[in-house]
């Protein structure tokens, strides 16, 4: 069964880029998704059905993402490419791992969180939504912190918040996402999204204002995440968690580990 996942996973990976409007650059074992314009910043990873890489795959990739001008960022699961983790060392990048985890479809959904709802393209705070993880990773873990609704009131001034929300009102309008947050007294302390792909939904950027800590909120969040997703008619629904103790937040959300997400960039 995990085997079966993994493999949709892999052709999940593979196929999210390119809705998104990014072309794939062959590069043999590795594949590197190129967005076009304005746009997000999307990775290298490996080719579908591809052999391994070598370092000086990798050094091929990182050499036309320089030319670019685009991060130098590789993205993939350690037990579908086994090999991948030793090259990217080899050629000088630092490696981030991640617990991977799939709903079960056995686990008990938590209880709606009163505050949470779903946003659309049009709605108000939809630019607070798309601020706050940004500020929650940038405090990472589950510790209270002192990051707060002055910090977010600030954070919506800067230029170049207006060009995120509209990219992700625009991925709203298109179907390419579904976006939900915890909403107290107007103020927006967590959001998330799910982005889907036929019959698979990927949740992200699940962030709670480090001052709103420990409320419960971004359970509450991707709990209304995963019953949109379940709605819209996705059969596996999956995460790659910050670290161990997020994991376990998510646990109780019903996900299980079913590997490891490895993210490679320069140190």
């Amino acid at each position: 069964m995990t085997k079966t996942i993994l493999a949709d996973l892999e052709q999940y990976y593979d196929a999210v880029p390119r809705r998104g409007g990014a072309r794939g650059e062959d590069f043999g074992p590795l594949t590197l998704f190129v967005q076009e314009g304005r746009g997000w910043g999307y990775y290298a990873r490996p080719a579908l059905g591809g052999a391994d890489a070598t370092p000086a795959d990798v050094e091929r990739v990182r050499a036309r993402q320089r030319e670019l001008g685009v991060p130098e960022a590789f993205e993939w699961v350690a037990e579908t490419s086994p090999s991948l983790r030793a090259a990217v060392e080899a050629a000088g990048l630092h490696v981030h791992a991640h617990p991977l985890m799939v709903l079960d479809d056995t686990a008990a959904p938590p209880a709606p969180h009163p505050e949470v709802r779903a946003l659309d393209a049009h709605d108000p705070l939809l630019a607070a939504a798309v601020t706050v993880p940004a500020l929650a990773f940038a405090a990472p873990g589950t510790a209270l912190g002192e990051a707060g609704p002055d910090a977010l009131a600030a954070a919506l001034a800067d230029p170049t918040t207006a060009e995120r929300r509209d990219r992700v009102a625009q991925m709203l309008a298109d179907g390419r996402t579904a976006m939900a947050a915890a909403v107290r007294d107007g103020v927006v302390l967590c959001s998330g999204q799910y982005n889907p792909v036929g019959d698979v939904a990927e949740i992200v950027g699940v962030g709670t204002l480090p001052a709103a800590r420990r409320q419960g909120l971004a359970l509450g969040v991707t709990a209304a995440l995963v019953a949109a997703a379940r709605a819209g008619g996705a059969r596996t629904v999956f995460l790659s968690a910050g670290d161990e103790d997020v994991a376990r937040i998510y646990g109780r959300a019903g996900f299980r580990r079913v590997g490891t997400a490895l993210i490679a960039e320069p140190a």
